[in-house]
């Protein structure tokens, strides 16, 4: 068996350049055009990521019943599914002021929403765990 390890005939394209060769600390350079750094947009997306969410079905809920929350209490059921998460409870009842929220703790996803006139005799299932927010 004979190798041929003769590459003469192959191209080499010299590498792509992009843009200007940077120097000085990288720190002090801002790449992103909306004018925020990296540590900026990453305490942005953490601090996003801490609240909770609402699915379609609570988002329907909630304007069907005339729930509108306040920043402050979207806050309390954040705090709420925090505590749940500590506690190892996977799907939670928040119940907050005159309403209550059934929220899968892992997704910190709000799945949904009854007001206060729905409350009385109504029974909440597939809840391991109910907090008080």
């Amino acid at each position: 068996m004979v190798i041929n390890n003769n590459y003469s005939n192959r191209i080499i394209k010299p590498p792509l350049t992009t843009g200007k060769v940077q120097t000085g600390n990288p720190r002090n350079v801002n790449n992103n055009a909306s004018g925020v750094n990296f540590e900026n947009f990453l305490q942005q997306a953490i601090d996003k990521g801490s609240g909770v969410k609402f699915s379609k079905h609570a988002e329907m809920r909630m304007q069907a019943r005339n729930i509108d929350l306040t920043q402050t209490q979207k806050d309390k059921i954040s705090n709420a599914v925090s505590k749940a998460q500590q506690k190892g409870i996977k799907d939670s009842l928040v119940i907050l002021d005159d309403m209550a929220f059934v929220v899968n703790v892992n997704s910190k996803t709000v799945v949904t929403a009854v007001n206060n006139s729905e409350l009385k005799e109504n029974v909440f299932t597939n809840i391991d765990g109910a907090i008080f927010a």
